[in-house]
């Protein structure tokens, strides 16, 4: 079964999420681009990003669709909010961007909030693979 075919089968509030959470912590960082002074922000965003998919593809391929796919989310993305929150309250950061650095942090607070509770979980012994995925 493919990541995407495990996806699948999960509740269709999972995939609505996951559409989300791509324009959150995918495709608003790329607009951080035009801005000078948020373009630093904007490209460790993409990196953090792309890193920790790869990161959770990497789990799925050996391990299945299991809770520990959100470790590397935690791992990453942590720190990255840190970061953003510093450089949203810079005084040179304009007000767009500074806007679109809040929904980028809220979304991936959200999606952290689901990570550190699925990490947890599994960390502390709950190691099946998720409902509906049959792996």
């Amino acid at each position: 079964m493919t990541f995407e075919e495990a996806i699948a089968q999960q509740p269709a509030w999972v995939g609505i999420w996951l559409n989300v959470l791509l324009l959150g912590a995918f495709i608003l960082p790329l607009v951080l681009l035009i801005w000078r002074q948020s373009r630093v922000a904007g490209i460790v965003t993409i990196v953090a990003g792309t890193v920790a998919g790869f990161a959770t593809t990497w789990i799925f391929g050996q391990m299945g669709y299991v809770k520990l796919l959100g470790l590397p989310h935690v791992l990453l993305w942590t720190p990255l909010v840190i970061y953003l929150w510093r450089q949203q309250g810079r005084a040179d950061m304009p007000t767009w961007p500074r806007r679109i650095i809040w929904v980028v942090m809220v979304t991936i607070l959200v999606s952290l909030a689901f990570d550190y509770v699925d990490a947890a979980r599994y960390l502390l012994g709950e190691r099946t693979p998720m409902a509906g995925t049959g792996i």
